[in-house]
C-alpha cells in the first residue's frame, strides 16, 4: 500500500486539523470548536443508527437502522466517511480506515458543516448542548422502563414516534401561544386533585348550584359549540397533545422528549441541500487551493466525483454545491438586478460581466439567512436549469419507460419545492379540539388541488389510530382525495370514511 492510501494516526489527524482550520479561518469560516474521534466501521454504523448520539434511549428502530447501514456498507452501496453533530463543541466521527487524502477532505467538509450550524439562522434556536440533553433523556427513559416495564414504554415510544412529523417546522419564528383552557378534557392524573378541592355539600344543594350555574352560563356565555378550541388552527399537534391530552406523567414526559429531539433535528432537514452544498463547496475550495500535494490531485478528483456525482436534482451535495458556485459567479459578474432581468439580448446576457466581485459576500449572506425552500425558490432560474440539463419527467402508465414532461424552469422549480415543502410530509392542522362539543379532534389536510397532494390513505388511517391512543377520543380528518372531499374518522374500534 502506498503512503498516500495508508490510514493515518490520531496525532496526524490533529496536525491536519490545525492546518485546515487555519486555512478555513482565512476564508472567513467561523466553525464551532470541533472534536474529532476516530472510529471503525462497526462503531460508525452504531453512531449513524443513533443519528450521531450513541447515548440515546433504547428502541428497536435504532437496531433496524444499524442493520440497514451495515448491509449497505457490506454490499458496497455507500461509504460513510464522517458524521458531525450540531453541538458546541461539535463532535465529528471519522473512519479510522480513511486514507490521508480522505481525512483531509473529511476535516474540511466537517468544518464547513460546523460553520453552517453556528451561523445559519435556522439553527439559532437549537440546543447547543444536545449531547447532554440526549443523555438525560436516555436516563429518564431507562428509569421509566424499570418502573413501568419495557413493553409498555416501548409501545408508547412507538406511538409518539408515529406522530413526530405533526409539528410546525417554522414555529421557532412564531410568538409562543398561551396555553388555552380545555376543561372539557381533563387529564386523568389531575382529576383526583380537583376532587379534593370540592366542598363537602349535600347532593341536593349541589344539584341546585349546578342548575343555577347552568342557567347563568346559558345567559351570559356563548354556547360551547360556538367556542373554538384552539382559537386558531394549530400545526404543532404534538404540543397540543402534551398540553391537553389525558396522559400519565411519564407518558407526557416521553412525548415531550421526542418532540424536543424532533425540533432539534428539524433545521438539518430544512437545510439539507444548503448544508451539504456549503460543506462540499469549502472542502473543494480549501483542498484545491491550499492543501493538496501534487500526488494527491488525482485521488482527490476521484473521491470528489463520488461525492458530487449523479444528476444535480437527485444529489443534495451536487445541487447545493452548484447553486453556491452559480450565485458566486452571478454576483461577481453583476448578473442580477432589474437591468439584467430586463435585458432580452441572449448573447449580451451570456457575456454579461460588470466585475463587481460581490460573489463571496453573497454566498455568506445566503448561508446565514436562507433555508432549502427559499434557496431553491430564489436562485434556481432558467439559466441554471439549462446549464445542468434539468427537466421534469413522468413514468408511463405501463411502467416500461419514462418521458420528459417539461424543461421549463418554473415546472422544475415546482417539483423541487414540492419535495421540500413541510419536509415532504402532508400539512395537517388541528382545526378543532372539541369537535361537535364531544372532545373529539378535527384535523384538516391542506390540499393544493393537484392529485400529487393526495394523502396515502393507509398511512392516514394509522396516524389517526396513533392519535387516538394519546387523546383517547375519536379523531376526525378532512381532506381531498381524487378531487372529492373525504372525511376519515376513527372511534377506537373502526375507521369510517365519508365521501362528499
Amino acid at each position: 500500500m502506498s503512503e498516500i492510501h495508508k490510514p493515518i494516526t490520531k496525532r496526524e489527524i490533529a496536525e491536519l486539523e490545525v492546518k485546515i482550520l487555519e486555512v478555513a479561518k482565512q476564508c472567513d469560516l467561523d466553525p464551532f470548536p470541533t472534536i474529532f474521534e476516530l472510529v471503525d466501521y462497526e462503531e460508525m454504523n452504531e453512531i449513524i443508527a443513533y443519528s450521531g448520539f450513541p447515548g440515546r434511549f433504547p428502541h428497536w428502530r435504532y437496531g433496524m437502522e444499524y442493520e440497514i447501514n451495515k448491509k449497505s456498507n457490506k454490499w458496497g452501496l455507500h461509504k460513510i466517511y464522517e458524521l458531525v453533530i450540531n453541538n458546541n463543541p461539535s463532535y465529528a466521527y471519522l473512519l479510522k480506515s480513511n486514507s490521508k487524502i480522505e481525512q483531509k477532505i473529511v476535516i474540511a467538509h466537517v468544518l464547513g458543516h460546523s460553520d453552517f450550524f453556528k451561523n445559519n439562522l435556522w439553527f439559532q434556536a437549537t440546543n447547543r448542548k444536545m449531547l447532554d440533553e440526549i443523555a438525560n433523556h436516555s436516563t429518564k427513559v431507562q428509569n421509566y422502563i424499570d418502573k413501568y416495564g419495557h413493553d409498555n414504554v416501548e409501545n408508547w415510544i412507538d406511538t409518539c414516534i408515529s406522530i413526530e412529523n405533526l409539528i410546525d417546522y417554522h414555529s421557532i419564528f412564531r410568538t409562543k401561544h398561551k396555553k388555552e383552557s380545555s376543561d372539557f378534557h381533563m387529564s386523568q392524573e389531575d382529576e383526583p386533585a380537583k376532587q379534593k378541592r370540592k366542598l363537602n355539600i349535600s347532593k341536593y344543594v349541589k344539584k341546585f348550584l349546578d342548575s343555577e350555574n347552568g342557567k347563568k352560563q346559558k345567559k351570559d356565555e356563548p354556547k360551547p359549540e360556538n367556542m373554538r378550541f384552539p382559537k386558531k388552527p394549530q400545526k404543532d399537534i404534538m404540543s397540543f397533545m402534551i398540553e391537553h391530552a389525558p396522559m400519565q406523567n411519564w407518558q407526557s414526559d416521553i412525548l415531550s422528549m421526542i418532540r424536543e429531539e424532533v425540533y432539534y433535528f428539524a433545521p438539518q432537514a430544512l437545510t439539507k441541500i444548503m448544508n451539504e452544498g456549503w460543506a462540499a463547496y469549502w472542502h473543494a475550495k480549501i483542498l484545491t487551493e491550499k492543501m493538496l500535494t501534487d500526488e494527491e490531485v488525482v485521488d482527490f478528483a476521484e473521491i470528489n466525483a463520488g461525492v458530487l456525482g449523479g444528476p444535480v436534482a437527485m444529489n443534495p451535495y451536487k445541487l447545493g454545491f452548484e447553486l453556491y458556485r452559480e450565485i458566486e459567479d452571478r454576483w461577481n459578474k453583476g448578473k442580477f438586478g432589474l437591468e439584467y432581468e430586463l435585458c432580452d439580448d441572449l448573447k449580451l446576457k451570456k457575456n454579461w460581466n460588470l466585475r463587481l466581485g460581490k460573489g463571496r459576500n453573497k454566498i455568506f449572506e445566503v448561508r446565514k439567512i436562507y433555508n432549502d425552500i427559499t434557496f431553491i425558490d430564489e436562485f434556481v432560474n432558467d439559466e441554471f436549469c439549462e446549464k445542468h440539463k434539468l427537466f421534469v419527467y413522468r413514468q408511463h402508465q405501463d411502467q416500461n419507460g419514462a418521458e420528459i414532461v417539461s424543461k421549463d424552469y418554473k415546472a422544475i422549480k415546482k417539483v423541487l419545492l414540492f419535495r421540500l415543502t413541510n419536509m415532504g410530509h402532508p400539512i395537517i392542522e388541528l382545526a378543532d379540539g372539541n369537535y361537535k362539543n364531544r372532545s373529539e379532534l378535527m384535523l384538516k389536510h391542506k390540499h393544493e388541488g393537484d392529485e400529487i397532494w393526495d394523502l396515502q390513505l393507509d398511512e392516514a388511517r394509522d396516524t389517526l389510530k396513533s392519535l387516538y391512543k394519546i387523546w383517547k377520543r375519536p379523531i376526525n380528518l378532512e381532506t381531498i382525495y381524487k378531487q372529492k372531499s373525504l372525511t376519515i374518522r376513527f372511534d377506537g374500534e373502526k375507521v369510517e370514511e365519508e365521501r362528499h
